[in-house]
């Protein structure tokens, strides 16, 4: 066994394979580029290396810094994680050069299957059943239109050696083909260097199911059942889940068959994933073999209790597999929630800065139902423009499925960030969709049920109520502090009934709050005529500074965020965002007379929607533009974002240039 290992990645990756070789026993080495120089990873590993600039092309993508990283701390193996150069032959043939071990398959593996045309060429070979599309590298945009228009629209765009769905463009229309096959090169080289890209027929309203497989490459392989990935935006993950509620047995066992005879075929020794998409009569074809660990591993790991690292980690120093098909039982469900830094409010646009505060719930298991959470960020640390946007996979596991999405929600309820904007609002929402929750799936669900985009939700009465009577709590509990301090009625705290007006976002509920004991009071709705049309006991422990109230409604555990605002407090709650406001009765009458603050007017200006760098602009000014035309791209978080214009009008002035970081909000260019 090794004694030393390198992890050539970042983040999350990184510190989830530090902690399976700390628990072997191995040492860890880190590599980290400037921009890195105080994160997680680093910090969680034995020995660290700086291998160069922030952008990944100079720092995580050369492989000569690497390999001199792990000569000079005596490494004898690496481990590459996902994405970088996971899936690079290249990388794996030159650590084979210098007799450093790989944490991965072999070179021909990787030639084959990761490579995402010769993949599809060697499926096809094998009889195995492939989506319709064009292998060949494509030259320019003139070719990709040709054939896109031979192949029949829908078509999709996708890199080469890409993965983590960049590089990735769904066309619609030639003009489509033309402007994504330019972002999808440009993505592609950015971020895997590596500017090929091909052209396959795009399957509306599939599933995206991927078998998870290990092999020693001794003859040996198994696969470890299935994992549904069809919840994406712009193909990119967002929330999976294993097993598949769509699966059946019949459709399991074929489907795990053929990815084991394709890892055989290539020899495989390591863990990969085998993905297909499945149309709605169960027919699978085969979309990809990824010769990695995929960033979804962790639901896998949980419903079988196998540590996948450990054993990527184990073949690569030449043991046998010592498991058969026959010890593979799935148990349970788990559920994986991705949770990134995006504004879900602004199109989901990238969010950089510091974690101003960053408290993940508690990790654990208890009654049988599990927490982990996989991340590669501390609080005060910073969210960088230079590499890909999660923050962290929070994962839940439960007996069945409605009770791991119920543990999620709640899960993700006590999941505080602060201090950059994130899409744990859009990850709770979805918890609640009833779509989501009979598992009536396809890769399109985001697309048809959000296709305006994510906007703030109005709290249902039920919501409403739970609300109202958290910040009823909060305000008793602010009163009673202030009279402790103050010594008024000599500290003792109010048990008798007072009339409050709760106003929760724009609703105002009538209430009455009557005092109990050290962490429990008594509330009553006012419905109709004033007569009473709820009665609440509400406990909890919280106090002033704790981000999350943790507390019982009649018995009923919530977790609601917490948030100071003037004169009231801002709470979180299932996807919801209200600010919350506890008068007085007197204190309501004076509230509703002051005036409302209007905002700004940017209607004539373009403003950037997040931190970035201007790639490209595509006007000039004086120029007459329309609705849907493309103004500029920016690039954020190795993503490249097109600006198009919300309005027909005449650039006036350009205030910006290709090369120049913008910070949010930061004025692009105004119209007449």
């Amino acid at each position: 066994m090794f004694t030393k290992i390198l992890i050539a990645n970042r983040g999350e990756i990184a510190c989830r394979v530090i902690k399976t070789a700390r628990a072997m026993g191995i040492a860890t080495v880190a590599v980290y580029s400037d921009a890195d120089r105080s994160a997680l990873h680093v910090a969680m590993a034995d020995e660290a290396v700086n291998i160069g600039p922030p952008a990944a092309a100079k720092s995580y993508l050369v492989i000569d810094a690497i390999i001199k990283a792990a000569k000079q701390t005596g490494a004898e193996a690496i481990h590459p994680g996902y994405g970088f150069l996971s899936e690079n032959a290249d990388f794996a043939r030159a650590l084979e050069k210098e007799g450093i071990t790989f944490i991965g398959p072999n070179v021909k593996a990787i030639e084959v299957m990761g490579d995402k045309i010769e993949s599809k060429r060697f499926a096809a070979d094998a009889k195995v059943s492939t989506v319709p599309g064009y292998l060949g590298v494509i030259k320019d945009a003139q070719e990709a239109i040709k054939i896109a228009g031979e192949i029949g629209y829908p078509v999709m765009i996708k890199a080469s050696a890409g993965g983590g769905g960049k590089g990735m463009r769904v066309a619609l229309s030639a003009d489509e083909v033309a402007e994504g096959f330019a972002s999808s090169v440009s993505e592609a080289k950015s971020s895997f260097g590596d500017d090929r890209v091909f052209i396959e027929k795009f399957v509306e309203n599939p599933r995206h199911i991927e078998i998870q497989v290990l092999g020693d490459g001794k003859g040996n392989a198994i696969h470890l059942g299935e994992r549904e990935c069809s919840i994406q935006r712009r193909n990119q993950k967002v929330i999976e889940e294993a097993p598949s509620s769509f699966l059946d047995a019949k459709t399991r066992a074929a489907m795990g068959k053929q990815a084991v005879s394709l890892a055989r075929a290539v020899d495989y020794a390591s863990a990969g994933t085998v993905e297909f998409i499945v149309d709605k009569k169960k027919n699978f074809y085969f979309l990809e073999m990824n010769t990695r660990l995929q960033v979804e591993h962790p639901v896998t790991e949980l419903i079988t209790g196998i540590d996948l690292v450990e054993q990527m980690i184990r073949i690569a120093a030449g043991e046998k597999l010592k498991l058969t098909q026959k010890d593979i039982k799935l148990k349970g469900w788990a559920v994986e929630s991705r949770i990134y830094a995006e504004d879900p409010f602004r199109g989901f646009l990238p969010s950089t800065g510091r974690l101003v505060r960053y408290r993940p719930p508690e990790e654990g298991t208890q009654q049988g139902l599990t927490i982990r959470n996989d991340t590669g960020v501390t609080e005060g640390g910073e969210i960088s423009i230079h590499y890909d946007p999660m923050i962290a996979k929070l994962v839940t596991h439960a007996p069945d499925r409605d009770l791991a999405i119920d543990h999620m929600a709640g899960a993700l309820d006590a999941f505080y960030i602060d201090g950059i904007q994130h899409n744990i609002p859009f990850l709770t929402a979805i918890m609640q969709h009833q779509r989501w929750r009979k598992g009536d799936l396809s890769t399109a669900f985001i697309a048809e049920e959000y296709p305006d985009g994510f906007s703030p939700r109005e709290p249902d009465t039920e919501e409403r109520d739970r609300l109202a009577i958290v910040a009823a709590m909060i305000d008793h509990l602010g009163n009673d502090r202030r009279r402790q301090i103050s010594h008024q009625m000599e500290g003792t705290r109010v048990r008798f009934a007072l009339e409050r007006i709760v106003q929760v976002g724009e609703e105002k509920i009538d209430l009455t709050v009557i005092g109990g004991d050290d962490n429990s009071i008594e509330v009553a709705l006012a419905g109709v005529k004033g007569k009473v049309r709820r009665r609440a006991r509400v406990e909890t422990d919280w106090w002033f500074g704790k981000p999350i109230w943790f507390g019982r409604i009649d018995g009923e555990q919530i977790a609601v965020q917490v948030r100071s605002i003037p004169n009231g407090v801002a709470l979180a709650y299932r996807g919801l965002s209200v600010n919350a406001h506890v008068y007085t009765l007197r204190e309501a009458e004076l509230a509703a007379l002051m005036p409302i603050k209007e905002p700004p007017d940017t209607s004539k200006m373009l403003l950037c929607p997040m931190p970035g760098l201007v790639v490209t602009i595509h006007v000039k000014e004086g120029d007459q533009v329309r609705v849907g035309d493309p103004l500029c791209v920016v690039e954020a978080m190795k993503m490249e974002n097109i600006l198009r214009a919300q309005h027909d009008g005449r650039v006036d002035v350009i205030e910006a240039a290709p090369g120049d970081s913008l910070a949010v909000d930061a004025v692009i260019m105004r119209f007449e």
